[in-house]
């Protein structure tokens, strides 16, 4: 099967200043494919680029084999990059009417696609009266009503609500099931984590990985809960490594050690050491993300872009 999006060696500059340099990557079809970075990565020149929207200065792009920003490819991308725009004195439902005409969209399209993103009864206001998070939906429905293969969405759930959120991550799932590929950038990893197949990570216009979510979360720590703690700790350092041995409160965090986990707990009872507690804790998507881009605190590295 055609991936849905792959690029070769892409690179954009702007000046002295490279905002994608040299990505390649591959969302293969019917996957949903999370682009996370830290501020300023080039998520969002990487969405302009596939999308013709902006000419790439080498490499190239092709979505389902078509070449970037042709006909083609974008017939069957459904888009949203960064805020989305509309006419503030037309109604939401005339914006759509507008888009639908100028796409060559059934009109019949438009009442689905309001619904899908709960905007039905609000669609008769003027969509200068939305709040940012209904201008998001709106732009979600401007997509919907073409019904393409790819979907591209920026930031999907800027300015939602919890309530907003919940319902973004179901219309993408939902997308998927009826076989639709989804590629997206966000900074709220949680949400990524939980609605992603395959993760990208880019850092200064690099991709820094591209894997399965649970390969690129890797292995986790093992918690061990043990008395006396000092005594375990020493033990733990002897069989793992001094590196791989951190306290973490009362309790012995061991990294990539869920594998030793049986040879550990022999050791420990071995030396009279009380074992209470011994449990792997998975790695999260956001300590994956800050030991790849070698950030601080994920508040300084991560935005909206």
């Amino acid at each position: 099967m055609e991936a849905a999006v792959r690029t070769r060696e892409l690179t954009k500059r702007y000046g002295r200043t490279t905002a994608v340099d040299r990505l390649s990557l591959t969302v293969d079809s019917g996957q949903v494919y999370g682009l996370v970075g830290p501020n300023g990565a080039g998520k969002t020149t990487f969405f302009r680029l596939i999308l013709g929207l902006v000419k790439a200065g080498g490499g190239e792009a092709r979505i389902f084999g078509a070449p970037a920003g042709s006909g083609e490819g974008l017939r069957r991308t459904g888009a949203i990059v960064e805020s989305p725009a509309y006419y503030p004195f037309l109604s939401g439902r005339d914006n759509l009417r507008v888009l639908a005409d100028y796409a060559g969209i059934d009109r019949s399209r438009i009442a689905e696609a309001l619904e899908r993103v709960g905007l039905t009864d609000r669609a008769g206001d003027a969509a200068g009266r939305y709040s940012l998070g209904m201008r998001q939906r709106l732009a979600l429905a401007g997509a919907f009503m073409k019904g393409p293969d790819l979907y591209l969405l920026d930031e999907p759930t800027n300015g939602l609500d919890p309530q907003g959120i919940s319902a973004m991550r179901d219309v993408i799932r939902t997308l998927v099931r009826d076989g639709a590929t989804v590629l997206l950038s966000s900074h709220l990893l949680a949400e990524v984590e939980q609605v992603c197949d395959r993760i990208g990570i880019i850092h200064h216009g690099r991709l820094l990985a591209e894997e399965s979510l649970a390969d690129i979360k890797g292995p986790g720590a093992l918690l061990v809960r043990a008395v006396p703690l000092e005594k375990a700790r020493a033990i733990a350092e002897r069989v793992l490594g001094a590196g791989r041995v951190a306290l973490r409160d009362d309790l012995l965090e061991l990294a990539e050690a869920q594998d030793r986990s049986a040879e550990l707990n022999r050791e420990l009872v071995l030396a009279g050491v009380e074992v209470s507690e011994l449990r792997p804790q998975a790695r999260s998507l956001e300590q994956a993300f800050l030991q790849l881009t070698g950030e601080a605190t994920l508040a300084e590295s991560v935005g909206t872009r």
